[in-house]
């Protein structure tokens, strides 16, 4: 044997570096399934079905290629875990050489690296193809700056690749249409919406779920509501699907929340694109395409495109700077436990009630829900950050840590102390009130932070502001929100920090 060529779970792509200069007569394939990669974290079980249906389908794929595949399914002989059991093909089949493109994640790099080592065969990384700026190019744009900001990146990445331009300068003579984005639905709800597009398990993902609640059955999610795309061809449907039915009005509704409608006019797409099922390229020029001819507005459209060509491109790149960094950051020093109803949504807070259902039913959250309720509430709670993220990482079916890891730590969490936000994502319950109707019915008063009626997410905020004054209360973009606590007299602040640690005490005893 040559090269043996490493696929990993979340490179599906024909297209990709892997296969270049690849000879059928010496080198071949390595792709598998193992329980290690759904348990070294607790993986949602429709996440972990996901993973191994698109793999099993990707494999298809190969072999009508005619590419020679070692492929081993979850039940093989063999270790559980997935570089041991390399370890052994490598020390059984002898390869001159590994090869793989850039894994998406820390510990696969650096095991790969260290197999090949052990062995005294070379490794050869090479670069991801999927994406479109390279880490190198990624750590030139960040070389020298204290504090990496998306909007500066974005910018860069408009110009670089000549993304709704005109004559050097933005379409519409804005970079960014955000302040256009922020709709909330009122009281009247968001009326009909344009189901997307379900894709009906086939006989492969069907069997794959069985395996898979058959393996993991103390894992949460409820697999049975399987319907993501697992082939590009399903890939594919579900981006048309998207542009022809909710694309237009993305922009304006992308940060709405509504109590049973876990979809509303989000795309669906992110996980297709995390499994390389969808490149970024070919999803923004479909988008383009839309808007070139009419059929969706300019907030719509930079909206979406903003988040794939501008954050979904900076998180990959914060990441690859330094992930042992990241992984470890805790700037605020939090130190507490997740509370345990995260694993059930069994809690009287309706926000994280709906938000934490619907995540353990279809292993899904939009950005905002994520940002602003789950990672809300434990931010302001003072969560261990590594405990976000776990939880992050296993419950999402898009989550591969070079994107959970950067939104969860550095923008979530401000665990990295400032390097990738300017200030902390933190808000009252009077913001998830004017964002949804989650607090309809719910037994706390999201105006209220004392008393049998107080909102927890109110009760906290003020208690996370009084915690961190010293460092934020002449920060250049925080002092603002800081200053409201002036509004409270001295009684009223310590009378909010004690409810606060009653409130932090009564949840450590239940995690």
């Amino acid at each position: 044997m040559r090269h043996l060529v490493i696929v990993l779970g979340d490179q599906l792509n024909l297209d990709s570096h892997a296969f270049d200069e690849f000879d059928r007569e010496q080198d071949v394939v390595w792709m598998a399934e193992r329980r290690g990669e759904s348990t070294h974290i607790w993986s949602h079980k429709t996440r972990s079905a996901l993973f191994l249906s698109a793999m099993r389908h990707f494999a298809e794929t190969l072999r009508d290629a005619d590419l020679p595949l070692l492929y081993t399914r979850l039940d093989d002989a063999g270790p559980d875990d997935l570089l041991a059991l390399l370890d052994e093909t490598v020390a059984q089949r002898q390869p001159k050489r590994l090869v793989a493109v850039r894994p998406g994640e820390h510990r696969l790099r650096e095991g790969l690296r260290a197999i090949a080592a052990r062995h005294g065969i070379d490794y050869v990384e090479r670069p991801d193809n999927h994406f479109m700026v390279s880490t190198e190019d990624f750590a030139t744009w960040a070389k020298g700056k204290s504090q990496w900001r998306m909007e500066t990146f974005y910018r860069w990445m408009r110009v670089r690749h000549g993304v709704l331009l005109e004559n050097g300068k933005p379409v519409g003579g804005r970079w960014n249409f955000d302040h256009d984005n922020r709709g909330a639905f009122g009281r009247a709800g968001p009326g009909w919406l344009p189901a997307p597009q379900r894709f009906e398990p086939d006989a492969v993902t069907r069997e794959t779920i069985a395996e898979v609640n058959a393996a993991f059955p103390e894992h949460p999610g409820d697999p049975s509501t399987f319907d993501w795309p697992v082939t590009r061809a399903d890939a594919l449907a579900a981006l048309d699907d998207f542009l022809n039915h909710r694309l237009v009005a993305f922009g304006q509704w992308q940060d709405a929340m509504w109590a049973g409608e876990p979809w509303l006019y989000h795309a669906r797409l992110s996980s297709s694109m995390n499994l390389k099922l969808l490149s970024p390229a070919e999803v923004i020029r479909a988008v383009l395409d839309r808007y070139d001819a009419g059929k969706v507005p300019l907030a719509s459209a930079e909206g979406f495109i903003r988040q794939i060509l501008g954050w979904r491109e900076f998180v990959r790149g914060v990441y690859w700077l330094s992930p042992s960094r990241l992984l470890s950051g805790n700037a605020l020093k939090a130190d507490g436990a997740l509370p345990s109803w995260y694993w059930t949504g069994e809690t009287p807070m309706r926000c994280l009630a709906e938000t934490i259902g619907q995540t353990l039913r279809f292993g899904y959250a939009h950005h905002i829900q994520r940002l602003m309720v789950t990672g809300n509430f434990a931010l302001l709670l003072g969560v261990e950050p590594r405990l976000v993220h776990e939880w992050y990482l296993a419950v999402y079916v898009d989550a591969v840590e070079w994107v959970e890891a950067p939104n969860t730590l550095g923008m979530s969490q401000f665990a990295d102390g400032g390097r990738m936000v300017s200030k902390p994502y933190v808000a009252s319950g009077r913001y998830i009130q004017r964002m949804s109707n989650y607090c309809d019915g719910c037994r706390f008063r999201p105006g209220d932070a004392l008393g049998d009626s107080a909102c927890p997410f109110t009760t906290l905020y003020w208690d996370f502001l009084a915690r961190h004054e010293e460092r934020f209360r002449h920060h250049p973009r925080a002092a603002m929100q800081w200053r409201s606590l002036d509004r409270l007299s001295p009684e009223t602040l310590t009378a909010i920090r004690a409810k606060a640690a009653e409130l932090r005490a009564s949840l450590a005893a239940s995690a």
